[in-house]
């Protein structure tokens, strides 16, 4: 199964670069026995996970392309990792939404949760046991008051 379509709003080559950088952010682990968030599976959903935010999916990978001169997709690895390396040290607001995006797609996979001894299901209805932790730890947070107006 290939997951590179045209089909989809990314071009081809956008495409590409996404699958690159997802690899390097996650990559696969034979020691942990996970796969890497290139992986066919995972990479998939990070595609149609993508398609409402296709926007910021684009600069971030104009972004990158800018930082390997004009071609991720097609540079060499070290190239690909010094522009990686580059786009992660930008300090850039689509730093954030790439590793989010990344993220939520690698932890929805239920290889990765059954690697973590989760059980690979919603959250919802169910939940999840959290254990007993330092409530101290939200003294900073109660501190501050309320972060909102009193209704009239």
């Amino acid at each position: 199964m290939t997951t590179i379509t045209s089909d989809h709003p990314l071009t081809r080559e956008q495409q590409r670069a996404l699958k690159i950088l997802s690899g390097l952010m996650i990559p696969a682990s034979p020691e942990y026995q996970v796969p890497g968030a290139d992986d066919e599976l995972i990479f998939s959903d990070i595609l149609r996970t993508v398609i409402p935010q296709q926007q910021l999916a684009r600069l971030a990978i104009d972004q990158l392309n800018k930082l390997a001169n004009g071609d991720f997709a097609g540079g060499t690895s070290t190239a690909v990792q010094q522009a990686t390396q580059r786009f992660r040290e930008s300090g850039s607001p689509l730093v954030g939404f790439v590793h989010a995006l990344v993220a939520q797609c690698y932890y929805r996979d239920d290889r990765v949760m059954k690697s973590l001894d989760m059980e690979p299901r919603a959250p919802f209805p169910q939940g999840f046991d959290v254990d007993e932790g330092d409530w101290s730890l939200l003294d900073p947070v109660r501190a501050r008051g309320p972060m909102y107006r009193s209704p009239p």
